[in-house]
């Protein structure tokens, strides 16, 4: 990075500090995290007392009875009947092979909870952080100071996008940390060594055992962070694109929060839809990837899905750089 480029850089993290948007989001991942872990434990403490036991095995068996009870509803759609078998046949090879797939700890707690915001929390956070990290300035013309000084356009959109980076990635990591150290102090700090298995393959509506193997949760962990992070990243692009091209921040955060809410609802019901699986919010589900979890269309696997998202992210900023240089931002 040349010097000129550090300066806009420094300058435009600068900025978004005074805005307070990452203070924003660290207080929310303070405040929700602990009700998360909360909830958590008093689920954990209201099925030990159910079952009258701490064994986790009981405990595993009596999930898998209650998830065949499930299938035997008719009223149950073919999406979750294909879901839940997928999901007895893999708790059961824990079972199987001895294997307390969600062992009390931080970490475990930590790998949880990515699994359940990689698609909806985690990029509503990141929307927060850029969505006015350009229309801010379009709208209140500040942006008119940035552009008298002898600097290329493309140059000061491209300091904006490296700090939008850099916050992306120090939010994905102040989760993993923030996961892990708020729910240690209930759960426990150990489970760093703990097998997880991974591994599997969903065909033909089977469970495909015969790849799975165990790492270490911290290997693990590893994996699914970074998957996690590159979600982050291309929905902070795809925003990026959007705070080019409506001035007003709030419209911006409509547009965004409308897309990841349908993409919330197409999950569920896009199975009935083949097309779906090309727009970007059916495939932030990364890590359902590593757990073996069915796909929300038979079909799409980890590479489909990473060239997908790879494809919006590069077309967002095709359309960020096109109309930035070529608009007339200081009207």
């Amino acid at each position: 990075m040349n010097p000129s480029m550090l300066g806009l850089v420094q300058n435009e993290t600068v900025k978004l500090l005074r805005r307070r948007r990452f203070l924003v989001v660290v207080l929310i991942l303070a405040i929700l995290i602990p009700i998360f872990t909360y909830a958590q434990y008093r689920s954990v403490i209201t099925t030990q007392e159910r079952m009258g036991t701490t064994d986790w095995r009981p405990l595993l068996t009596q999930q898998i009875v209650d998830m065949q009870n499930r299938l035997a509803s008719s009223r149950l759609p073919d999406e979750w009947r294909d879901i839940i078998k997928i999901r007895i046949q893999q708790q059961q090879y824990y079972l199987d092979h001895d294997i307390n797939p969600m062992a009390p700890g931080g970490p475990t707690f930590a790998r949880g909870f990515m699994d359940q915001t990689i698609s909806m929390f985690l990029p509503m956070i990141i929307v927060i952080l850029a969505v006015d990290i350009v229309s801010a300035e379009l709208s209140e013309g500040t942006i008119k100071l940035l552009l008298t000084r002898p600097v290329r356009r493309w140059k000061v959109l491209t300091s904006k996008y490296i700090t939008l980076l850099l916050f992306t990635s120090l939010t994905v990591v102040m989760t993993l940390f923030m996961a892990y150290s708020l729910s240690g102090f209930v759960f426990g700090y150990s489970g760093w060594d703990l097998p997880v298995l991974t591994g599997f393959e969903v065909a033909g509506g089977e469970l495909q055992t015969a790849g799975a193997f165990m790492l270490p949760q911290w290997q693990f962990l590893l994996m699914q962070y970074g998957l996690g992070w590159f979600v982050c990243l291309v929905v902070g692009t795809i925003t990026f694109m959007v705070s080019v091209l409506i001035r007003s921040a709030a419209a911006g955060m409509g547009v965004m929060m409308a897309a990841l809410i349908s993409g919330m609802i197409l999950t569920q019901m896009a199975s009935s839809w083949e097309s779906s699986k090309y727009l970007f919010v059916v495939n932030l589900q990364l890590t359902d990837y590593l757990n073996g979890t069915l796909p929300p269309i038979k079909g799409m696997t980890l590479p489909f899905s990473l060239t997908v998202l790879s494809i919006w992210a590069v077309a967002a900023l095709i359309v960020a750089y096109t109309v930035f240089i070529r608009r007339d931002v200081t009207s």
